[in-house]
């Protein structure tokens, strides 16, 4: 749909004037062109065209405005013409004239006349031709400019025929020397021609000149809606016919790199297990690495540090699996059992911040039993470093905070804490257009054998997703295999991996073969925001990509089907689908292992996945050039293939192209019909049907130059068309295309604004207004566009939910930029473009359509039947659409394009050389919509078909013929390149240009020896034929090629860069003259690979040969210089206007000069050249002694541009001149860019204020852990003002930082809190620096002498890291308060009239906001305890050097380079191997004459220049002493994963080797050290301070090194050599270490600085020029007198240097500098860092007092008493022989951690039957502790082989366990309680009391300290994990701990157990507390007797009694007897 006006005249015109009109329809107008000198009557003949989205309303207005259009003041309106539309809406055409209203509603004489014409889409209004309106061709490009295409920008299209050509947009007048990276590099926006051309482009706005014409737009024009056309060399697309060609070659993925993974276990918590023994595995794909054991505990301490080294690509890299898993009691002889594991994929740390977790819990969790739940915790740091990267270590923070277990789990930002498990499902449905895999040889075999044909392959499809693998069936001889079955994975959700690989595998006896790849990247299937959806896909088609089809045996592209790489082919697709269910684990019938399974699935529709539909593909190529030699010998043709459609090799046979018809189109009858559209070459017999073209004829190549051939494609150009059919999802690709072209629109001004910025251009806040404008109507369209869906067939959930929520990110989007728009101002500009760089980011991830539908085009130039080389376009960038938005980007355009070579060729220089170039126009779109697919094509052809006969008008034509043809003749003017790759050895190169265009070749001069050639040179080529229209020609002339070569004497010339550009063309009716002609230089950006390669400067002009032959031409001046002989000079209009400059040198010295040719340098001399002229430095007569200069300034004179950008670098070379006059050439390097050497004189009127705002703005000076610097909030103009800086200590009350308004005549007083005063200390009490809630404090006073370095230097870490801390909560408080902030900003800054120039308001500005942060900050510190008071030093946990400019405040140093450039991707990494020495010097360049006031300055030295007071290059001797407090992070140099490090330090022909005092395998070594060198300057200035790694036998390995340039740290203003205390003390700790007290120093600087002072007055004042500083004057020396002293006033001054005025800058502070460790042989990855630091002292003036002793603290030698006293409640584990009564046989065990091997025992008491115990037992534990970190620290020998002891540091932990003693079996475990010395609940009273919460929160319970309590006494509990994994109670222990110093101990000893000295008494058992066996009779007393005496004493009468009777019946008979007898 359009609306289009064509506004033809304004007539009856008063006066005579420039005359523009503006346009308005639905708030966007565009501007008409200007006409100037207009009388009575306006031509505009001009055509304005809006695309809309919804239907035209009846009630709308169109609005037309007419000015008088003024230069340099704003237009003045003529008069407005609205019109409501409704008519238009009716009829579809309506032409008007009528008369303007002026501003008062009254008609004016003035008379307008247009046509307006509605086009609707359904065609309802009427539709209409192209030639009845005017012939403005359809909108065939698509690419509707986006509404704020500049808003001025009028796209005009007028027709061809009309009179008077349209002129688009304002001419601008561009002075000389403007336009620099302005206009278009391609297809960009060129300024209009004069008056009379058609015109399609937005207007350039002459950027530099804006502000002063910016009032000239349109009357009320908002100056923010104007947006700047593109000033960069970005490559836009304006023009109708061309797309733009993409300059990057290289494949970039698929080429390994280095990356470096370190993964550091610290420790595990949690375990599940009983008393287990733990060992902690990492394993990153096939590598594992094991921690070393830790005995019977659940909460091991590790404290290792793993790394892994992987050489691979990207892609492989980030999806390796990384695994932790925790393994219980694994040994040589057993495996171990898991306890659980966790995994995530290397690519996912990657994307975390700083591409790394630190301290981090990783939950674990068993994969066999997915119901259990969690397993434990390990903590973990894990970093992933590639090349170039910088990981930044946080300082290590207290344990405290991370502590907390789930606020610090191992996960990226946003994944729940609490994930769950699900199911992934994957359904393989079936694949088709299968390669065919094996030889025809082999089919022939296998037929004679087997006796039939079958398909050869048998494919099955492999998913691979976390680290596991599902394969479905293999189905048999099948290209068109079926599998209907479903992978099911069950994985913890949210998946910490990123990507699901999909692979068809060819199944085969000896190996199986990847057919194709696909990776599914899960981020873009789902969207976790609140209204997102689980991952879904499909059921889709998925094309894969790879190598090409022709099958042999050993393929050499394999690796592109594994999906390494940029596939050259397409190789087969797959329906898949993808669904993921959230499982219920507490359901029983789940089941519970994660095994992948495999089902099968129903069978799915075939309309599923869309209606079939038959899809047109044609294409044109028009030109193809700059064919590689190699193949130019054979005839060469070119294929065309989409999907399997076209494929020579195995487009398949008709057979089964039927029979896939049929499978593919069902039933439906219109489908019958298409059998016989099949795609195979042969001819079709049916007449009104078509065969495809898919490939040109053969054509033999002709020679354009020696490096290239071309194909003669001249008036007759090939055509090819294929037919296709696709599943109808075309709805996919036109969403993913609005939201491309959104994001190409946004990418192309974000990078205008960038550009503007860095040329410093006017306005870059306007343009980036511009930009967001149009982004927020671009995404309000899309919403529009994208919501009305066509066809509903074969839409998916995926697709349903996409839509959902790219609508919703569009509208937040919309509604984001238009908020962002009213907040941008000039200062905001750049924090602001990186927010909006951020959108860009997420429109290409939107952009991206995971399902794919129709596949990818891909050309392939064949030779001799060999496939060369390849070029593969998207389809959906050449699809076409009815709505100009949703078409491809290069659909029905021609595009320029290059192919390339396939597969790894295409790696390094191969990829780098074009193969081909070509001019190539595509199309495809539905069958039905055919009608125009020749319509982008450039005009003037006629169609030439292969059949003659009825129904031609449908069928394509093979072959364009074009009729018309232009001459022109082009002219290049190449005038300059800099920044080349070094080609040759020397390090330089010899560069010449070629230039392309059309079939035509020339080339430049060779200019040797040089990186920044100027070759000056024009180029004509004569005769250039260009076929097509004049009039498009002209809009759209065929792009240039310009490749940059390096000539070598033998061999082929090298390659070293390319880039495009686009001919500004003048037609024979046209003028040569200004506005447009002659061409301004413009810099194209050259690139080699996906590198830049430097920049061009050059000019390009195609003019037109009309029947006057060149004769008409404008003139070319000939040959200028008679020794170039015949070369043209770039002509004088384009070549830049030069002033004179001149440049002063200051030659310094050459450092660390390699040997050249094996021979040393001896005696060298710089060369300096620019712009032809030059100066010489004096020779070093003598290098090794000394490598100074004599002569320090030299300069020379030189004509420059006026033009700062366009300024030639100057080259600086070294060579050493050796006997009979013979030079080498050393080194040399390039300046590229002169500006920061531009000297501008000081601005006498300003009283260099503004210089000091900036400098103390630049410097925060950090006091007591906030920043502060003097505000200034106005400028000051009179010096009569003192400005007072108050240094006074305040009461600590919350402090407002007040800040006064500075006037000239008052002087008002600043504060700066110093709180680090020392007459604070005996009033402060001191604080535990941390205070947890309900923590104690103690209220002791650290002792002075207590304190020593180390107390300093951890009370520093703690600042730094609070700082850090409160820096990250500022920015996110600035970021919600800048609203607030720009508005207060804007509404003061308009408030004042200043009337100087920009630089004061940007400093007060900049001062608000500094103030601001400060108030901040200061609320920031507020909140936190109050610290114990210590001096503290300032850690800096980077390079003093980044942190203070390199300290090239006025010496800078140039690296001298030599030997050729590497083909590195990433140029940010220097290549160290190739500098061959460093030159010290400073550069100073100015426009002459120079003001006279300079040389008047008192003691202004002429022969010095603009360098005065630089102090002498003489040797001077200096005594360095160098402090190495630690090392952190080493790379493990031992198999152990460990090193043994200790410190190289070298120095000249100095060398310290600390051999002996190595660290005994540690990863974080404290040395502690200082070492002294006495060096001389300059011989030896460069230190290298490096870690080496101690090996018993053979070398020692180099860890890591930093180097350290002392010389410019000597000489820096900053004063380095000795850091400048927070305090002065004259003892202690914090003694001052200067020899030179600080008064010494402030006098020195001030004489130095010529400044006035320093006056010391009454009262704690001193007055430095014209500011006074207030500070205390007493001090206190060892035995506690007061002196009175002015040091501490001085020091002050020191401290707030930065704040004077003219001088002033920040003095180095006493500070700790952290330095990163370096190898080369693996460049540009940290292998660790070194903190240090460096002083340097003059030798000629006082020695410095002894060196601070930093010696690692020793640890404290400590004994911890444990009294058991009693345990109550222990569980019961034991059954009673005779009884079988619970009871337990209770004793306790005890050890401190990390010492388990000195575990002590209890005695035992037996049969507890209550599960009280009492033992009166007691435990020693000797221990070395170290106070300040809380640490103990244990050495031992790791295992019986290890060579020496290995210090550990563990955290002070006592495990106390209760064990039931079992004498025939092992023991058993019933709890355990573990207490961290430095903070555990406090004990129970009574055993009541004490409870399970004692443990389970412990976080919310008071603890305490060992360390300061000493002594404790309470009842703990005993605690074990039940069944379900619970924490259970299964004791209390009473327990007595008492904590010693080692003398305490000796003076009180005491015995182990109940022993002497100081026995405890026996404890009071219960009798039962025995032995059986050992005691029988006691056990029988006690167990028997106790508890049956009745019994027994029951059974014992009965026993009598049964005795007697027994007795009685026994006798009773023998008595009878007796008796009856009578005996």
């Amino acid at each position: 749909m359009a609306l289009v006006v064509y506004l033809k005249t304004v007539t009856e015109l008063r006066g005579k004037g420039d005359r523009i009109a503006k346009v308005t329809f639905r708030g966007l107008s565009f501007f008409s062109r200007v006409l100037e000198n207009c009388e009575d009557e306006a031509r505009f003949d001009q055509a304005f065209r809006w695309p809309i989205g919804s239907q035209v309303d009846g009630n709308e207005m169109l609005e037309i405005q007419v000015f008088n259009y003024s230069k340099v003041f704003t237009n003045r309106l003529i008069g407005t013409f609205c019109m409501v539309l409704q008519k238009v809406v009716e009829e579809g055409h309506l032409e008007v004239s009528d008369t303007l209203i002026d501003d008062n509603n009254t008609a004016i004489q003035t008379s307008i006349s247009i046509e307006i014409k509605y086009q609707t889409m359904d065609g309802s209004v009427k539709v209409w031709s192209d030639g009845e309106f005017l012939d403005i061709p359809d909108d065939c490009d698509g690419t509707f400019q986006f509404e704020t295409d500049s808003l001025l920008s009028g796209r005009s299209q007028g027709s061809a025929t009309s009179p008077g050509r349209s002129v688009h947009g304002i001419p601008t007048f561009r002075k000389t020397g403007k336009g620099v990276f302005s206009a278009m590099k391609l297809g960009k926006t060129r300024v209009s021609k004069d008056g009379h051309k058609k015109g399609d482009d937005p207007a350039i706005l002459d950027a530099e000149n804006l502000d002063r014409k910016v009032m000239r737009l349109g009357g009320g024009v908002d100056h923010d809606t104007i947006s700047l056309a593109s000033v960069t060399a970005v490559t836009t697309n304006v023009s109708n016919k061309r797309s733009k060609p993409d300059i990057k070659m290289e494949p970039s993925s698929g080429r390994p790199v280095d990356y470096q993974i370190s993964v550091t276990v610290i420790e595990a918590r949690q375990l599940v297990g009983l008393n287990m023994d733990p060992v902690v595995c990492v394993e990153i794909g096939e590598e594992k690495k094991y921690t070393s054991m830790k005995e019977s505990t659940n909460c091991p301490y590790y404290n290792e540090y793993f790394v892994f080294d992987f050489h691979v690509p990207p892609d492989v890299m980030f999806d390796k699996i990384l695994k932790i898993s925790v393994i219980h009691s694994k040994n040589l002889l057993r495996s171990g059992t898991l306890v659980g594991t966790f995994k995530l994929d290397v690519g996912t740390v990657y994307s975390q911040p700083e591409h790394q977790f630190h301290h981090k819990w990783a939950m674990l969790s068993d994969h066999d039993d997915i119901t259990a739940g969690c397993k434990g915790y390990v903590k973990c740091d894990i970093a992933v470093i590639g090349k170039g990267d910088n990981i930044k270590i946080p300082h290590k923070a207290n344990e405290t905070d991370e502590d907390d277990i789930e606020g610090n789990l191992l996960l990226p930002e946003g994944v729940p804490s609490e994930r769950l498990w699900a199911r992934f499902y994957v359904k393989i449905y079936r694949a088709e257009g299968l390669p065919k895999m094996n030889t025809s040889i082999m089919a022939n075999v296998k037929k004679a054998f087997i006796g039939e044909n079958r398909d050869l392959v048998d494919p099955y499809v492999l998913v691979q997703f976390a680290g596991q693998k599902g394969k479905t069936s293999v189905q048999k001889s099948s290209y068109e295999p079926i599998w209907n079955e479903q992978i099911i994975f069950t994985e913890m959700f949210p998946p910490l991996c990123r990507r699901l690989k999909v692979q068809i595998r060819d199944s085969d006896k000896v190996n199986d073969v990847a057919i194709g790849t696909h990776f599914i990247d899960l981020r873009k299937i789902a969207n976790d925001g609140d209204k997102g959806f689980l991952p879904t896909m499909g059921p889709a088609w998925v094309n894969m990509y790879g190598s090409t089809r022709n099958y042999t045996l050993m393929d050499e592209h394999q690796d592109l089907n594994e999906g390494l790489g940029e596939g050259v082919s397409f190789r087969a697709r797959l329906l898949i689908s993808i669904a993921v269910e959230i499982l219920d684990t507490s359901s029983a019938e789940i089941m519970s292992s994660t095994e992948v399974q495999i089902e099968p699935v129903s069978n799915i529709s075939e309309s599923a996945t869309g209606k079939l539909e038959e899809f047109f593909l044609f294409g044109s190529i028009l030109e193809a050039t700059m064919i590689d030699r190699k193949i130019g010998d054979k005839p060469i043709s070119f294929e065309v293939t989409i999907g399997n459609y076209g494929n020579q090799i195995d487009g398949m046979s008709k057979s089964s192209s039927a029979k896939k018809k049929k499978e593919d189109g069902g039933e439906s009858e219109e489908e019958e019909s298409e059998l016989i559209h099949n795609s195979s070459d042969e001819e079709a017999e049916d007449d009104e049907d078509l065969t495809s073209v898919p490939s040109t004829p053969p054509m033999k190549p002709v020679i354009t130059d020696r490096n290239y051939f071309h194909l003669p494609y001249f008036e007759k150009k090939p055509c090819i068309y294929i037919k296709n059919w696709w599943q109808d999802q075309r709805r996919r690709l036109y969403n993913s295309n609005i939201m491309d072209k959104i994001a190409d629109k946004l990418e192309e001004g974000l990078n205008d604004v960038q550009e503007i910025i860095k040329t410093e251009k006017a306005y870059p806040e306007r343009r980036l207004r511009g930009v967001l404008e149009e982004l927020s109507t671009s995404c309000s369209r899309f919403v529009t566009l994208a919501n009305k869906d066509q066809n509903l067939s074969g839409r998916t959930r995926l697709d349903k939910e996409r839509l959902k929520s790219c609508m919703r990110e569009m509208e937040s989007m919309a509604q984001q930029a238009k908020t962002i728009r009213t907040q941008v101002k000039r200062n905001t500009v750049r924090d602001k473009l990186k927010l909006v760089f951020n959108f860009l980011h997420r429109l290409r991830f939107l952009a991206d359509e995971p399902q794919h539908s129709i596949p990818d085009v891909f050309i392939w130039m064949i030779s001799n039947n060999k496939r060369i080389a390849y070029a593969r376009i998207p389809s959906k960038d050449i699809l076409y659409s009815i709505v100009g938005e949703e078409m491809g980007k290069d659909c029905g355009k021609v595009k320029a394009v290059f192919l390339r070579l396939p597969g790894k060729k295409g790696f390094g220089p191969a990829g780098w050389t074009v193969q081909a170039k070509l001019e190539m126009y595509l199309w495809l779109g539905l069958n039905k919509q055919r009608k125009d697919f020749l319509s982008g094509l450039p005009s003037g052809f006629e169609e030439n078909k292969a059949m003659k006969g009825t129904g031609i008008q449908t069928v394509p034509p093979i072959s364009l013929v074009y009729n018309m043809k232009q001459v022109f003749q082009l002219r290049a003017h190449m005038y300059q390149a800099r920044s080349l790759f070094a080609a040759d050895s020397s390090g330089l190169s010899d560069p010449f240009a070629r230039v392309f265009f059309s079939t035509h070749s020339q080339v430049t001069e060779v200019l040797n020896e040089t990186l920044c050639p100027t070759w000056d040179q024009l180029l004509v080529f004569d005769n250039v034929e260009l076929y097509g229209e004049a009039g498009e020609l002209r809009d759209d002339p065929p792009i240039i090629v310009i490749e940059l070569y390096d000539q070598d004497t033998v061999g082929k010339a090298e390659f070293i860069g390319r880039t495009f550009a686009k001919p500004l063309t003048k037609m024979v009716d046209e003028h040569y003259g200004p506005p447009q002609f002659p061409p301004q230089l413009e810099y194209y950006q050259l690139y080699r690979g996906n590198c830049t390669a430097g920049d061009l400067l050059a000019a390009f002009e195609l003019l037109q040969i009309g029947p006057a032959g060149r004769a008409a031409l404008p003139p070319i001046d000939g040959p200028t210089d008679s020794d170039r002989g015949p070369i043209l000079p770039v002509p004088l209009g384009i070549r830049p206007v030069l002033s004179r400059y001149r440049i002063e040198v200051l030659f310094w010295g050459l450092r660390d000069l390699k040997r050249i040719n094996l021979a040393q340098v001896d005696r060298p001399r710089v060369d300096i050249e620019c712009a032809g002229k030059g100066v010489q430095s004096a020779l070093i007569q003598n290098y090794k002694k000394n490598p100074n200069f004599s002569t320090l300034v030299k300069w020379f004179e030189v004509d420059l541009p006026e033009n700062e950008l366009l300024h030639p670098p100057l080259n600086i070379r070294v060579v050493d001149c050796r006997a009979f006059g013979r030079f080498t050439l050393v080194g040399s390097y390039a300046v590229t860019s002169l500006r920061k050497f531009i000297y501008s004189p000081p601005d006498k009127t300003a009283n260099n204020w503004t210089h000091t705002a900036r400098l103390a703005n630049g410097y925060m000076a950090l006091t007591n852990g906030t920043s502060h610097s003097c505000p200034h909030s106005h400028p000051i103009s009179h010096p009569s003002g003192d400005i007072v800086v108050n240094m006074d200590p305040e009461p600590n009350i919350k402090k407002m930082n007040t800040v006064v308004k500075i006037d000239s005549t008052t002087a008002a007083v600043v504060k700066v809190d110093l709180n680090e005063d020392e007459m604070d200390k005996e009033n402060e009490k001191k604080k535990k620096k941390k205070k947890k809630k309900g923590e104690e404090v103690d209220e002791e006073e650290p002792d002075e002498s207590m304190l020593d370095w180390w107390s300093k230097y951890f009370a520093s870490v703690e600042t730094m890291m609070e700082n850090l801390r409160a820096q990250e909560a500022a920015l996110a408080e600035a970021e919600e308060r800048e609203d607030l902030e720009i508005a207060a900003e804007s509404a003061e800054i308009k408030a004042d009239d200043f009337p100087v120039k920009g630089t004061k308001l940007k400093e007060k500005s900049k001062d608000k906001k500094s103030s601001k942060d400060k108030k901040k900050n200061h609320e920031g510190t507020e909140k936190q305890p109050p610290k114990r008071k210590v001096d503290e030093l300032v850690v800096y946990n980077k390079e003093l050097e980044i942190e203070f400019g390199n300290f090239e405040d006025w010496l800078h140093t140039f690296n001298l380079y030599r030997g050729k450039a590497g083909d590195d991707d990433d140029h940010n990494v220097v290549d160290d191997d190739r500098i061959v020495g460093r030159f010290k010097g400073s550069l100073c360049m100015y426009k002459l004459p120079l003001s006279e006031e300079i040389a008047r300055e008192a003691g202004f030295d002429p022969n010095m220049g603009m360098f005065q007071s630089i102090p002498h290059n003489d040797p001077i001797n200096v005594l360095i002493r160098m402090y190495i407090i630690r090392a952190t992070d080493l790379h493990p140099a031992d198999i152990n994963g460990k090193a043994d490090p200790y410190i190289v330090i070298r120095l000249g022909k100095t060398e310290i080797r600390d051999k002996e005092n190595y660290i005994s395998k540690q990863l974080n070594p404290v040395f502690g050290k200082s070492f002294d060198i006495e060096a001389t300057f300059p011989m030896e200035s460069m230190l290298t301070v490096a870690v080496y790694d101690w090996d018993l036998v053979g070398t020692d390995d180099l860890i890591g090194e930093t180097k350290i340039d002392l010389e410019n740290r000597y000489y820096s203003k900053h004063r380095a050599t000795c850091g400048i205390a927070s305090n002065y003390s004259v003892h202690g700790y914090n003694v001052w270490r200067d020899p030179q007290k600080p008064t010494q120093i402030l006098a020195k600087l001030c004489r130095e600085g010529k400044l006035d002072g320093p006056h010391y007055g009454p009262g704690g004042r001193v007055k430095v020029g014209n500011r006074i500083f207030l500070g205390p004057t007493e001090i206190e020396d060892e035995s506690g007198l007061k002196k009175q002293t002015e040091e501490h006033l001085a020091l002050t001054v020191l401290r707030h240097w930065e704040e004077i005025p003219r001088v002033g800058c920040k003095l180095i502070p006493e500070h700790v500098e952290t330095r990163p460790l370096l190898n080369t042989d693996k460049p540009g990855i940290e292998q660790g860092r070194i903190e240090m630091w460096v002083d340097m002292f003059p030798m000629d003036v006082p020695a410095p007092g002894p060196a601070i002793d930093i010696s690692p603290r020793k640890p404290k030698r400590c004994e911890l008493r444990v009294i058991i006293w009693n345990t109550d409640e222990v569980i019961l584990e034991d059954d009673d022989y005779f009884t079988g009564e619970k009871s337990s046989d209770i004793f306790v065990r005890g050890w401190l951690k990390g010492q388990q091997e000195d575990k002590q025992d209890t005695d035992v008491h037996y049969h507890s039957l209550t599960g009280e115990g009492n033992f009166n037992w007691r435990f020693v534990f000797p221990f070395d502790y170290l106070m300040a970190e809380e640490k103990i620290v244990i050495s031992k020998k790791e295992s019986m082989f290890s060579w020496d002891e290995t210090e550990y540091k563990i955290p002070a932990r006592l495990t106390l366990q209760v064990w039931d003693a079992d004498h025939f079996s092992a023991d058993d475990f019933l709890g355990a309680i573990e207490l961290d010395l430095n903070k555990f609940p406090r004990g129970a009273k009574t055993a009541k009391q004490c409870s399970l919460n004692m443990v389970l929160k412990e976080h919310e319970l008071p603890t305490i300290s060992i360390f300061k309590q000493k002594r404790v006494k309470g009842w703990w509990p005993f605690v074990a994990r039940d069944e379900n994994d619970e924490f259970e109670l299964t004791g209390k222990v009473e327990a007595e701990l008492h904590l010693l110093t080692t003398e305490e101990a000796e003076k009180n000893p005491v015995g182990l157990g109940r022993n002497e000295p100081e026995p405890l008494e026996k404890p009071n058992r219960p009798d039962t507390s025995l032995m059986w066996f050992m005691n029988p009779l006691k056990s029988i007393r006690f167990f028997i007797w106790h508890n049956y005496r009745w019994l027994i004493l029951k059974a014992l009468a009965l026993l009598l009694l049964l005795l007697l009777v027994g007795l009685f019946l026994y006798s009773i008979p023998g008595y009878l007897v007796k008796k009856l007898l009578g005996a």
